[in-house]
């Protein structure tokens, strides 16, 4: 099914959030169903979330894709700063955007989220009664237990002082202190260090221009005190489809086989080979299609 792209902003409290609606072509006797896509952490809409909108529109289901606050080409201050509560406040008010639209059928709303927002949408699906269908993909789970795992025991004193320095220089008037988003091996200050996230964040930035290597201090304490998974339980008898990759470093494998274990029916797994970024990668097409069969099974009947 062809498919036709609009710009469109909506507003988020204050803010004005910015993205792309995907439209089925074609007359629709009733309105679509629709789903709202957010990347993952400190990614901008363009490269591969609209790859995956694409996917799904295509079968006669509206996408919108976003930029969340302060990141990309939509509002808020300090920019490059991830506040996972915002975020998902962006999220609701992207469901909040379809729900307007005249094409759209209100009681079928989908979401979908992969690695930090792959948490968002476990979250704002268990708490949102708009939400009917979740598709969670590669989801942060823990963001204590992850971090435990990235810092090694001995330096964990130096990272709760960097924490610190920030807040009161912050307290002082200084601007929010920043840090690479990814850097290689050896490099200090860097969020997500490591060829992997380096050879595929750099890589997205060829397709994204608005994306920049550079996030708040701020923005990784938040992230290793963020637990969406345990919301996962609160989710059904909405349909919960995760994806998980065999072994991932970034969102532990383990702590994902156990949240999804948690989860009440309807849920299905899909597990593929590889680390992290294999499900946008080597695996895009399997990953997409299973979305895209999700959201059409439940949103679409």
């Amino acid at each position: 099914m062809e498919v036709t792209e609009h710009a469109v902003s909506f507003p988020s409290y204050d803010l004005t959030i910015r993205g792309t609606l995907y439209i089925p072509e074609g007359k629709h006797d009733t309105p679509l169903p629709a789903v709202a896509l957010g990347h993952g952490w400190g990614m901008v809409a363009g490269g591969d979330l609209e790859d995956y909108a694409r996917v799904i529109a295509s079968r006669g289901i509206v996408c919108l894709t976003f930029d969340y606050r302060r990141l990309g080409k939509s509002e808020g201050e300090p920019r490059q700063e991830i506040d996972p509560s915002w975020q998902q406040e962006d999220y609701r008010a992207a469901v909040t955007y379809l729900c307007s639209r005249s094409e759209v059928d209100p009681k079928r709303i989908g979401i979908w989220g992969s690695s930090y927002s792959g948490g968002h949408v476990l979250v704002v699906g268990a708490t949102d009664a708009r939400v009917r269908c979740v598709v969670s993909q590669v989801p942060t789970i823990s963001g204590y237990e992850a971090g435990l795992r990235k810092t090694h025991p001995n330096n964990l004193q130096a990272l709760h002082d960097f924490f610190a320095e920030d807040r009161l220089a912050r307290l002082r008037g200084e601007p929010p202190r920043t840090m690479k988003q990814v850097g290689l091996d050896g490099e200090a200050n860097v969020a997500y260090p490591g060829q992997e996230s380096y050879d595929y964040m750099m890589g997205q930035a060829k397709r994204c221009p608005e994306w920049r290597n550079e996030v708040t201090v701020r923005s990784l304490e938040l992230a290793r005190a963020y637990e969406p998974g345990r919301w996962i339980d609160r989710i059904g008898p909405k349909p919960l489809l995760m994806i998980v990759a065999e072994t991932d470093r970034q969102t532990p494998t383990d702590l994902q086989l156990d949240a999804f274990n948690r989860a009440r029916e309807p849920k299905k797994l899909l597990i593929i080979k590889g680390g992290h970024y294999a499900v946008y990668t080597t695996h895009f097409e399997q990953t997409s299609k299973a979305a895209a069969d999700w959201f059409e099974q439940y949103l679409k009947a």
